[in-house]
């Protein structure tokens, strides 16, 4: 769906939310496109008799249309799938802290947002992905890659495949790089990334995940979503490249491996405020968890929660050590990070 397309005229807008306004009504601007939810939001629905309005998008044209609609926005519940975005809507001022002794006490303080002058919290993850690095078995063994650090070894030139840099999902990546390594190493180690990339970044994570398989390079990054689909597939095309790699999360010796977030938050011009809060604390509940691991590959992030993913669990043994560096540092990092990336020529 397309910003132009999405956007509405504010006649229109305004009569959406009159009709939305609604003490059974919750509205929700979505960048999870994943059809699997459709049973989290029927099951909330016949729990609260609260029946939900949604309209997707991706991250970039929900933050732009909630900027467009301003106050008129309809917007209950704000959903989006990276953590450079989350942070970027609060910086903004498109999310309205709350106050919420559940979500404080389920969800880790490194993955919601600082609390604000008020007191409240602007968003909170709801459920993480790790990104790993999948290697040619034929070629490699998971020692060669048990750090990011390791792929901008000079021994590795030619056989990097990547996304490109400004994805969010890597610049989340390279922010977190930035907090632990600082800013003059990060850079020299996406110059290294650069050298050693098999071509021009191109295509998405299963892209990269088929170019491994194919000989078309020896190691790649992916989120651990785009794999364990792959893993989980009934198609034999699917399992062949499965067959054909390994996979290790990096840096289990050291911070542990870099997890990006999808979190959810309250609209700034919430209508239907406690709806809103109670959407998010039924998102944290033991059976929404376990539909992020289950439905949609996702690490769950509530504290003590367990899931029965045979993809997940066959990567790791059921747990791995994630980083814990706040996610709003990350965030912080972006502009930092494409500075970066326009001077050591990543694409």
């Amino acid at each position: 769906m397309t910003f132009k397309k999405s956007l509405i005229s504010l006649t229109c807008l305004l009569a959406t939310t009159a009709t939305w306004a609604q003490d059974k009504t919750l509205n929700i601007y979505s960048a999870r496109h994943y059809p699997t939810d459709e049973v989290m939001y029927s099951d909330f629905t016949k729990a609260t008799g609260i029946k939900i309005n949604r309209v997707d998008a991706d991250d970039a044209g929900i933050l732009a249309r909630l900027k467009a609609e301003g106050a008129a926005s309809p917007a209950d519940v704000i959903l989006l799938v990276d953590a450079a975005r989350l942070w970027r809507a609060e910086v903004d001022g498109l999310f309205l802290p709350i106050k919420s002794a559940k979500l404080e006490e389920v969800i880790p303080a490194n993955l919601r947002a600082k609390p604000a002058d008020n007191g409240g919290t602007a968003w909170f993850g709801l459920s993480t992905r790790a990104r790993v690095v999948v290697f040619d078995k034929l070629k490699y063994t998971k020692a060669d890659f048990d750090s990011y650090e390791k792929l901008a070894s000079p021994q590795f030139k030619g056989q990097l495949c990547i996304r490109s840099g400004s994805h969010p999902y890597n610049l989340s990546l390279f922010g977190a790089m930035t907090e632990h390594l600082g800013p003059q190493k990060t850079e020299a180690w996406l110059k290294g990334l650069v050298d050693n990339m098999a071509s021009s970044p191109k295509g998405g994570d299963t892209d990269q995940i088929k170019a491994v398989a194919s000989g078309e390079c020896g190691m790649a990054v992916t989120n651990t979503y785009y794999l364990a689909r792959m893993m989980r597939s009934s198609n034999p095309a699917d399992k062949a490249v499965t067959d054909k790699i390994g996979v290790v999360f990096p840096n289990q010796s050291s911070w542990g491996t870099h997890v990006n977030v999808a979190g959810g938050a309250v609209a700034r011009h919430a209508k239907n405020t406690a709806n809103a809060v109670l959407f998010l604390e039924y998102l944290t509940s033991p059976a929404a968890q376990n539909h992020f691991a289950n439905g949609n590959n996702e690490w769950p992030v509530t504290k003590g929660v367990s899931f029965d993913n045979p993809a997940l669990k066959a990567m790791t043994g059921g747990s791995f050590k994630s980083e814990l560096i706040p996610i709003s540092a990350v965030g912080m990092n972006q502009i930092k990070v494409q500075q970066m990336l326009d001077r050591v020529g990543f694409k």
